[in-house]
């Protein structure tokens, strides 16, 4: 970056594709979710099997083209290709809702078509966007790092997420609108993706010391990625590795949810959701300025259990006082749900910022890429498997009713909310190994 006019292109890069791989991956965790009980069915084992599949689809798209961009020595075709692929499917995502027509009362054999098209959709969008982001996007921004831009590197990263689900949120709720207008929202959304892959392929430059590095065949080096014997040699991130695992299991029983239970159970609209959640999340971000202070002092252990903490605290208010008798839809000033999503906030950002620093900087220099991928294993993989064979049952059998058209419907209730908060407290035990290892290293 010798001039102004390459350093805006590098940060434009940066931040758009950061922010809209961030969007892209907000309405498949939040949106897409509630767009399957608006449109094809009210039934959470279509929602169980999209999250399953997609995180098998992403963990194997990280891998097959990370790899495959490391031998060829090149970024900029995969991020390129992968965020107009990731753009095209998700509106083609969409188009599913013409199965049935908009209209979840459709027959038993319409629907099971109406599911299976939404699943392969979702995992054809979660691979191709992990083609783009996860292992393009990533490894460019690694194999652009220097003493120089560092500093703002890492500050994207750690707050890309929170403001592209702050965003996603807010924004996909006002396209979304009271009439359930999902189509327009995949439309802006997937049309921002496929702008910047045409954008990438023009401003993208990768970085001149990239070369091609070829380790033997290509699958010799695809499976040397799973060589869980380097892991186990690093006993502190093996530990830090599960309390992700943990969190994330308990996080992915109820988050998926929240937004079928806060627009079938409580009767909330999605764009009033949006404001809701986003205003929540807004706040919570003021929980990054104490962690910061901890990370400085490398006090990981603390600053993790306050984040646990928090969330049981934010999980169980909505667990105990979020039901339809404590709530007014009507209106947005609703303290029991305000005050636990606000604590569910403030514990999910500081969790995420405490050990998204404190695995990577437990990262081994020479294997950086490789210990990204275990990163995925545990923080993508497992838990999006485990996560849907606890809330299926939790959801299909405390929130069965009839609907309007006199169908089986399932609604996630407050429930789900009380088993996470047990779940969430598990994250503990790791947590103790870690600090044990922790306390050896330092």
């Amino acid at each position: 970056m010798k001039n102004n006019g390459s350093k805006f292109r590098f940060w434009l890069l940066v931040w758009g594709l950061g922010i809209i791989g961030q969007l892209c991956w907000n309405i498949e965790n939040q949106w897409f979710n509630t767009f399957v009980y608006a449109k094809i069915a009210k039934d959470p084992t279509i929602i169980s099997w999209m999250v399953a599949v997609s995180a098998i689809a992403t963990t194997i798209s990280t891998f097959l083209f990370g790899t495959m961009s490391d031998r060829m020595g090149k970024r900029k075709p995969f991020m390129a290709i992968g965020y107009i692929l990731w753009g095209i499917f998700t509106i083609l995502f969409g188009t599913t809702e013409f199965i049935t027509k908009g209209q979840p009362s459709a027959s038993s054999q319409v629907i099971l078509v109406a599911g299976t098209a939404v699943v392969l959709a979702d995992a054809l969008m979660s691979f191709f966007g992990s083609m783009g982001n996860d292992a393009s996007f990533n490894a460019w921004l690694n194999d652009s790092m220097n003493d120089e831009n560092k500093g703002g590197i890492g500050a994207a990263l750690a707050t890309q997420p929170v403001i592209g689900t702050i965003i996603g949120t807010i924004l996909g709720g006002i396209l979304i609108g009271s009439n359930d207008n999902y189509m327009r929202l995949f439309i802006v959304f997937g049309g921002l993706a496929i702008l910047f892959g045409i954008l990438s392929l023009f401003l993208v430059k990768d970085v001149k010391g990239l070369r091609p590095n070829k380790q033997g065949s290509f699958m010799k080096q695809l499976l040397s990625a799973f060589d869980f014997g380097a892991l186990m040699e690093h006993k502190e991130l093996v530990w830090v590795f599960l309390v992700l695992t943990v969190y994330f299991i308990a996080f992915n029983v109820y988050y998926p949810h929240v937004g079928n239970y806060m627009i079938y159970y409580l009767g909330f609209s999605a764009d009033a959701i949006g404001i809701i959640q986003g205003v929540a999340l807004i706040l919570g971000m003021f929980s990054v300025i104490p962690a910061s202070k901890l990370l400085n002092k490398n006090r990981f252990v603390l600053a993790a259990s306050i984040a646990i903490v928090l969330s049981i605290i934010g999980v169980g208010i909505l667990g105990l006082f979020g039901r339809p008798e404590y709530i007014d839809p009507s209106t947005i000033l609703n303290w029991p749900l305000l005050v636990g999503l606000f604590f569910f906030g403030c514990g999910y950002i500081m969790f995420m910022q405490v050990t998204s620093v404190w695995m990577k900087g437990l990262f081994p220099e020479e294997s950086k890429g490789q210990f990204e991928g275990f990163r995925i294993i545990f923080f993508v993989l497992i838990p999006w498997i485990v996560s849907p064979f606890i809330a299926n049952p939790i959801i299909k059998n405390n929130g069965e009713i009839l609907d309007a058209n006199g169908l089986t419907a399932y609604l996630p209730t407050h429930v789900l909310f009380l088993v996470s908060t047990g779940l969430i407290l598990l994250t503990f035990i790791p947590l103790f190994f870690a600090a044990k290892y922790s306390r050896k290293d330092r």
